[in-house]
C-alpha cells in the first residue's frame, strides 16, 4: 500500500491494477501511464502494464494498517470493471468491511455494474461509494449512484474537461473537483469551479478542489 499524493485520502490501495478506457476523461489516463513506466522496471506484479490484472498478493493490506487511514481504492484501476470477477469485488467489499476502522473511497466510471452487484455486496458506513464525472455527457452517473445501497456518497468532478450545470445533489455527502495533469493536459476553466462550488453551497454539501 503506497502513501497518497492526493490531499483527500492518506493511502491508496490497489488490489486491481490495469484497466480500459471507456469516456473522454480516460483519454490521458495516469494509471496507465504510471502502469506503462512500472513495466518498463520489469517489476513482476506490474508485467501486465495497463491489461488489468488482480493483484491478490494486495487483497489483506488493509488489515495491516493500525491507525484509521482513509484509503482510496483502485486508483490504477475502476473497482466495478466488467473483466474483474463478481466474486473478487466482493472479496474486496468484505475486507473493506472488516477493516471497519478506515474509510474507503471507491470511485467508479462503470456505475452501471455497481448497480448490478449491489444486493451482492455488504454497505457498512466506512465504504463511500463515488462516481466520476468529467463533463456533462457523463451526469447521467450521478442519478444511478443514488440508487446504490452505499450510506455514504461522492462525485469526483475529475478530471473537468467540461462545465456541468445545475447539478441535484440530494443524497451526495461530498463532492470532489479536480483537472487533469501531464504535459497533455486539457484546460480546467476557472468558471466550471465556481459554478460547481456554488452549486454545492448552495445545498450544503461539503467540497474539496484538489490543486
Amino acid at each position: 500500500m503506497n502513501k497518497s499524493k492526493i490531499s483527500y485520502a492518506d493511502l491508496i490501495w490497489n488490489p486491481v491494477s490495469g484497466c480500459t478506457k471507456i469516456s473522454e476523461g480516460c483519454r490521458n489516463c495516469t494509471a496507465e501511464k504510471i502502469l506503462n513506466r512500472l513495466q518498463a522496471r520489469n517489476l513482476p506484479e506490474y508485467k501486465n502494464g495497463f491489461h488489468l490484472t488482480l493483484q491478490e498478493e494486495r487483497i489483506f493490506e488493509p488489515l495491516h494498517i493500525r491507525k484509521n487511514k482513509t484509503i482510496l481504492v483502485n486508483n490504477l484501476s475502476d473497482t466495478f470493471h466488467e473483466d474483474i470477477p463478481a466474486d473478487y469485488i466482493s472479496w474486496v467489499f468484505q475486507v473493506m468491511q472488516k477493516a471497519y476502522k478506515h474509510r474507503f473511497l471507491v470511485c467508479t466510471k462503470r456505475i452501471e455494474r455497481a448497480m448490478k452487484l449491489q444486493d451482492e455486496l455488504e454497505w457498512p458506513t466506512n465504504i463511500w461509494l463515488g462516481v466520476s464525472v468529467e463533463s456533462s455527457d457523463y451526469a447521467y452517473r450521478i442519478e444511478q449512484l443514488k440508487q446504490i445501497k452505499a450510506q455514504n456518497k461522492f462525485i469526483e468532478f475529475a478530471p473537468l474537461i467540461g462545465s456541468i450545470e445545475n447539478v441535484d445533489l440530494a443524497g451526495i455527502d461530498r463532492i470532489i473537483i479536480a483537472g487533469e495533469s501531464g504535459k497533455n493536459r486539457r484546460h480546467m476553466f476557472k468558471s466550471w469551479v465556481d459554478s460547481l462550488i456554488s452549486n454545492a453551497e448552495s445545498q450544503n454539501v461539503p467540497y474539496h478542489l484538489e490543486s
